[in-house]
């Protein structure tokens, strides 16, 4: 949730693959389907995640920070913080959702746990137990589901710890945890886990329409950083589970995090920030962590690791070889804006318990000319805008032949955000590798003319024969301070075939996102003078079919006395407090971003 303050990335030269403007293949999706419209922040979900499972590709399970658990605005917060949520009352905002038909419909489930979704807006108030659709079993474990979703599919354990998909599926769930008893956001010391803000992984069996309803089927939530310093603030972590049968390590579960130490409010940016990998070889029960990168950080943008490590992710080959990728950042202290930085890689050959020291993959440039001087975060749309901390760190994809290995051409695919061509020309770049990741394309832009891209996911199928793109972009040119103005955005989903050597043959346009939100209709929850749509999106596929989810603003609307608040603070640098009362100054669907998919399964 919480990222570098100021993520600043790196130059390079894009060579531009043609996307043909086709019409729409693909069939959109609510992934949502249980949020409301209004209430906000009840309507408010960001940063998706989404997983295939590779032995029943119809079977999707999905994530994202979903607020429909909290309690709608109170007003003493709005008015005299600037801010629609109290994180001091334990509830958890981790959504889950699953699809039975590739994508096409979603199913949300209801479970008990703790919730302030019944108070009274009118103030401010601790909660109960009651009914949530977020992830279960943490209040009962004295835990709070803290978002950053990370989801995979792997196959389940039998009674002697083999792996086999005739065992079964087993669903994995990732996020941040914190302490429910605490009651406060980043108390400290923490008196269930060391840490501040810890990583914990949910798991759920042989999932079906019915099983997912049952609050039984999800095990309870295990915590995988349970051997970490007291100030330790873990962030974006991924999960991964190898899927293809031919893998010596078939079965084993990863985990990726980054861990700003020292830090426990997490303020920062170069605190020390190790890139940390945690692996598991019996289902997720059990995890061993191992330090991959240095902790140690400065503003030197000549050193390796100047400004630290984040936006990490992984994914395993047909061999079992682990890939781990993240962003290393250059001081922005130093460099200025935008800031060139790297996008590294590191493997490991023995399941998770050694990796190879980082190799350069990518150069790249940061989608950041600006900070915003209140908040303090990248933005690409204009002052109050949604910020863009990790819109070029690496996200990646390997044609691994899953579920059983076979036919794998174990081609990395990776997709970003850039800004190397300037502001107003930010693209989304694809590059590839078909040797292991030893050497890689030239990156290429595949965004439709006139995006200015955000984030960015791709996708490869098991069999390396296709490719697809996911990205969520503004329309507009910068805005600065401009806060009249619409600021269009939209959600894209791009496919192409893979020719021979592991090159795109050509793009095509699966899904254009037909109504155009605004995004100064969108806010994070915990302060209105900022706009949010995500700090990631995701894709995945099958040999038949390919999905991506992204964060959409079609359904919300502009609030102007949001814009006039956000105007008089930027104005005065500061939040220009009272606030607007979201639930009676703006319209009811202020706010109310959805998560939607895009499937081009028939």
């Amino acid at each position: 949730m919480r990222k570098p303050a100021l993520a600043l990335l790196a130059s390079l030269t894009a060579v531009l693959i043609a996307v043909t403007v086709a019409f729409a293949q693909a069939t959109p999706g609510l992934v949502t389907v249980a949020s409301p419209t209004g209430n906000t922040p009840q309507n408010h979900q960001n940063e998706p995640a989404v997983a295939m499972d590779a032995n029943s590709p119809n079977i999707l399970i999905a994530g994202s920070n979903d607020f429909i658990d909290e309690q709608a605005c109170p007003q003493p917060l709005a008015v005299n913080n600037g801010t629609c949520l109290d994180r001091a009352t334990g509830v958890g905002v981790s959504g889950d959702y699953f699809s039975f038909d590739s994508g096409h419909s979603w199913i949300q489930p209801a479970y008990t746990g703790w919730t302030t979704a019944a108070c009274d807006p009118a103030t401010p108030c601790k909660g109960s137990k009651g009914p949530i659709h977020t992830l279960p079993w943490y209040f009962e474990n004295q835990l709070v589901s803290f978002g950053d979703p990370a989801v995979a599919f792997g196959p389940m354990p039998d009674s002697n710890g083999g792996f086999s998909w005739t065992n079964g599926t087993r669903a994995y769930y990732a996020n941040l945890t914190t302490a429910f008893s605490t009651q406060v956001e980043f108390s400290f010391p923490n008196p269930v886990f060391n840490g501040v803000v810890g990583v914990a992984v949910s798991r759920l069996d042989n999932p079906t329409s019915s099983s997912i309803l049952d609050k039984s089927s999800w095990k309870p939530p295990v915590i995988v950083s349970s051997r970490q310093g007291q100030t330790s603030f873990q962030d974006k972590e991924q999960i991964w589970a190898d899927n293809a049968s031919s893998s010596p390590f078939f079965g084993h579960a990863y985990i990726c995090s980054n861990d700003f130490r020292s830090n426990g409010s997490h303020k920062n940016g170069n605190a020390p920030t190790p890139v940390l990998a945690f692996h598991s070889a019996d289902g997720g029960a059990t995890w061993t962590k191992v330090q991959v990168t240095s902790a140690q950080t400065n503003n030197n943008p000549n050193t390796p690791n100047s400004f630290g490590y984040s936006g990490c992710t992984l994914r395993t080959d047909s061999n079992g070889v682990v890939y781990l990728f993240a962003e290393r950042f250059t001081s922005p202290v130093v460099a200025g804006l935008p800031t060139h930085s790297n996008q590294v890689m590191f493997k490991s050959f023995d399941g998770g318990n050694h990796w190879t020291k980082e190799q350069v993959i990518n150069s790249v440039t940061d989608p950041c000319n600006f900070i915003d001087p209140v908040y303090g975060r990248c933005v690409m749309d204009g002052y109050s805008g949604a910020r863009t901390d990790l819109a070029a760190s690496p996200s990646v994809s390997i044609a691994n032949g899953a579920p059983m290995g076979t036919g794998a051409t174990n081609e990395i695919v990776d997709a970003w955000a850039d800004a190397t061509d300037g502001l107003n020309h930010e693209k989304t770049l694809f590059s590839f590798s078909a040797d292991a990741g030893n050497s890689w394309s030239t990156p290429a832009g595949v965004s439709l003319a006139g995006d200015r891209p955000l984030y960015s996911a791709p996708a490869i199928s098991p069999d390396g024969s296709k490719a697809y793109v996911v990205y969520e972009a503004d329309t507009a040119p910068w805005a600065g301070s401009d806060f009249t103005s619409p600021r269009p955005y939209h959600g894209v989903f791009l496919s192409s075939v893979i020719d021979s050597s592991g090159a795109p043959t050509g793009w095509s346009t699966e899904y254009n996102e037909p109504t155009t939100g605004d995004l100064r209709a969108t806010y994070p929850g915990h302060d209105l003078y900022q706009e949010r749509v995500g700090d990631y999106i995701y894709a995945a596929a099958s040999n038949d079919y390919g999905v991506g989810v992204w964060a959409s603003a079609a359904n919300a609307a502009v609030c102007d006395p949001i814009q006039s608040y956000r105007a008089a603070s930027f104005a005065q640098g500061s939040h220009a407090l009272p606030a607007p009362w979201p639930l009676t100054d703006c319209p009811s669907t202020f706010g109310n971003v959805d998560i939607m998919s895009a499937t081009t399964a028939p």
